[in-house]
């Protein structure tokens, strides 16, 4: 049994319309190719100039023009779609949560992940801090896409191995972090990390990301990827718009998982 994934790797801009054409399109693409879950970055609908940029596009849960198109899509194309991150509205005006919303092939949203940790970084010459905007999420999410097992993460959280283990009981068939890696940070850790969280959880780990120079003047370090339970890298983009593609095979996950049974020999 396998399952065909796509992973979009887009360079968002600040203009909500041009980005939502640039999902539609690539997620066709995806589609086209054979791709049955196709998964969208961080922040695919809006890279804003300012982190209080995505207020003003903040949507209900269930209304509001990003989450039609990510319904439409996923309908029109009948794919499994993990729809990036938006921003949905909190019972704080000046917060909004960065949410992962999944649909299924009949457009329904099928799960919700709130990103839990917020990234804050500063070299002297890069600053972040997304808490200033962001309203962090507590739980993790499994969602089953036709018999396997996904779980949902979101850039930052890929620093924090405890969200995965909780989430590998039983153990998930694949792991999809949406992100929107700075090049700096990612420069230094997006490959290896991500590697990790596939070989300790001896799962598959799709990794869709914004990928180039932006035009709020943002760097970010792309390298979307798809990653084997043995840590393989089977396709990579470095930059650029791009739909990179794979295929999860049960066979591999079996073989991992029965030559070497590191999850079967947990302790804590």
């Amino acid at each position: 049994m396998s399952l065909n994934v796509a992973a979009l790797q887009m360079v968002s801009t600040p203009e909500l319309a041009t980005n939502l054409a640039s999902a539609e399109r690539l997620i066709a693409s995806a589609a086209d190719a054979g791709a049955r879950l196709v998964a969208l970055p961080e922040y695919f609908c809006l890279l804003g100039r300012s982190d209080r940029d995505k207020l003003a596009v903040a949507e209900r849960e269930g209304d509001g023009p990003i989450q039609a198109a990510l319904a439409a899509a996923a309908q029109r194309h009948r794919v499994w779609l993990v729809g990036g991150t938006l921003p949905l509205t909190t019972d704080e005006p000046e917060r909004v949560r960065n949410s992962c919303l999944v649909y299924g092939p009949d457009g329904a949203q099928r799960a919700r992940y709130d990103k839990i940790h917020l990234f804050a970084y500063d070299n002297g010459r890069e600053r972040y801090d997304e808490g200033r905007v962001l309203q962090a999420g507590s739980a993790p999410v499994v969602v089953d896409v036709d018999g396997w097992r996904v779980g949902l993460s979101v850039c930052y959280d890929l620093r924090f191995p405890e969200l995965y283990r909780a989430m590998m009981r039983p153990p998930c068939d694949l792991i999809v972090v949406p992100s929107a890696f700075t090049f700096t940070t990612g420069q230094a850790h997006w490959e290896l990390l991500l590697r990790a969280r596939a070989v300790e959880n001896q799962c598959y780990v799709l990794a869709p990301a914004q990928g180039g120079l932006h035009d709020n003047g943002r760097r970010t370090f792309g390298h979307s990827l798809l990653a084997d339970p043995w840590g393989e890298v089977l396709a990579l983009q470095p930059e650029g718009e791009a739909v990179v593609a794979g295929t999860l095979q049960r066979s591999r996950l079996a073989t991992v998982r029965e030559q070497l049974p590191a999850l079967a020999h947990r302790r804590l």
